[in-house]
């Protein structure tokens, strides 16, 4: 069922399970997460928070990529995150899962050097993706790098029709700005700069185009 405070993994508790293997088979998750964490080019000293983390697919590949890098796993979904917990321990990976919601994070004022996420913002109403992206800049450091990857501007008429499958899914309310490729415009309104494209994906349910920006650095007051 769904939640007022969060909307489940492909929107539904009893299709969580299946998560996976349904972004596995239909988003070509391999590519994008790949290209994602490539873009950060992270540093062993560096601390890293994948926000709305999931089944932890991306938190393990952060980790993966940097064994030595600190990684944190935030979700707002108990039932996803004690998948992502299993996972990591499988793997034998030393990752932090946290249970809290994206627009009120348990974490102190400028606390990472990066930020990523990965198809999340979609599920969030116009408000909550604004609030979720004030926060995301308050966690970081200045010019710390906020990294996303998710539903966007269809790249051509196949993509518009297959865009239509996750709008029923997901709700025509929540992703319409994401369709409407309004997500960089939204974290411009957050206060981040450098914002840029770095590459996009055509899929079976749409495009998910790739961003990349960063938090200023502090203005000293004359």
């Amino acid at each position: 069922m769904k939640n007022d405070n969060y909307i489940p993994a492909l929107s539904y508790d009893v299709l969580t399970p299946f998560y996976d293997t349904v972004v596995g088979l239909t988003t070509r998750e391999k590519q994008f997460k790949k290209a994602l964490v490539e873009q950060a080019k992270l540093k062993t000293n560096h601390r890293v928070l994948d926000l709305a983390c999931g089944t932890g697919t991306l938190t393990i590949l952060l980790k993966r990529n940097l064994p030595g890098v600190e990684i944190i796993g935030v979700d707002g979904d108990p039932k996803i995150l004690k998948l992502a917990k299993e996972k990591a321990r499988k793997g034998n990976f030393e990752i932090r899962f946290d249970e809290a919601m994206s627009f009120d994070l348990p974490y102190a004022d400028e606390s990472f050097d990066h930020v990523a996420s990965s198809l999340f913002f979609h599920h969030l109403t116009r408000e909550k993706k604004l609030e979720t992206l004030r926060e995301v800049k308050r966690v970081l450091k200045p010019e710390g790098e906020f990294h996303v990857a998710d539903w966007g501007l269809p790249a051509n008429l196949t993509m518009k029709f297959a865009s239509r499958l996750i709008q029923l899914l997901d709700g025509f309310e929540t992703t319409a700005d994401n369709f409407a490729g309004l997500l960089p415009k939204f974290i411009a309104e957050a206060g981040f700069e450098q914002i840029e494209e770095t590459s996009h994906y055509n899929t079976l349910f749409g495009t998910i185009r790739l961003h990349k920006s960063r938090k200023p650095k502090n203005r000293r007051i004359k």
